[in-house]
């Protein structure tokens, strides 16, 4: 997953140097994607650098004011291929302030289908304020379920909450996993520091991991932590890998 980058904004981003990180994955999930005219930018740059095709897509610019925010997918064309049902979530209750984005894959040498799910769950002002869409993502797990039935399901987002927090007690009752459960996956300012553990992707027990982790991607790059803190993301990428060979 790729989480938080801002992309599509005139924010200098070196998409050369996003591109770098983004190929070592067959299969990602964006969020914060401001223009979907910068995901095709990022397709061209992930071919360029691993010299295979790639495809993505986009959602609608969801928010509740005048900021809104697109979700992406790219995907390895070699490896995985797109099946059907990409969609926003009918959000009937309005708690999402942009409602969750997913669609259906299928993994080409396994033959696995997979429903990928990706949201970015409001910041606020404080903890409070992101618990009513946590505790909603239990609704959405299920609805996951109907929309793909018997699909495994995997919901890769930044949750802006640590996956040991009480208010995830709802979706593990229902089964669902966090793949990262230690470490930080956000960049602080100084060089080196790592806080907070909010970029995860939850699995259900059709999906068992084999391997899981955190990209410090600095190490990828050229440039100190806090350089490509600004150019890059200040969000470091979450893998996931099962026995299938699934997406990472």
């Amino acid at each position: 997953m790729l989480p938080t980058t801002v992309m599509g904004w005139n924010n200098d981003k070196a998409m050369a140097e996003v591109a770098h990180v983004a190929q070592h994955f067959d299969f990602l999930a964006v969020q914060e994607l401001m223009d979907p005219a910068a995901l095709g930018q990022l397709e061209q740059a992930i071919e360029g650098a691993s010299g295979e095709p790639w495809s993505s897509m986009a959602s609608d610019d969801l928010g509740r004011s005048s900021y809104r925010e697109h979700y992406g997918f790219l995907w390895r064309e070699s490896e995985i291929e797109y099946d059907r049902g990409a969609v926003v979530f009918l959000d009937s209750r309005d708690v999402f302030a942009r409602e969750p984005y997913s669609a259906k894959f299928t993994a080409l040498e396994s033959g696995q289908q997979f429903a990928a799910a990706t949201v970015h769950v409001v910041y606020g002002d404080s903890v409070s304020d992101r618990l009513p869409e946590i505790e909603a993502l239990a609704d959405y797990w299920q609805w996951l379920e109907e929309v793909y039935p018997g699909t495994p399901r995997l919901l890769m987002g930044d949750f802006n909450l640590r996956p040991s927090h009480e208010g995830w007690a709802e979706l593990r009752d229902l089964g669902a996993t966090p793949a990262i459960t230690e470490g930080a996956t956000t960049l602080g300012t100084t060089d080196g520091v790592w806080s907070n553990l909010y970029d995860n992707i939850w699995h259900s027990d059709q999906a068992p991991i084999t391997d899981s982790g955190i990209i410090q991607f600095p190490d990828l790059l050229p440039g100190n932590h806090t350089a490509v803190r600004d150019s890059v993301s200040d969000h470091a990428p979450v893998k996931w890998l099962n026995g299938c060979d699934q997406p990472s």
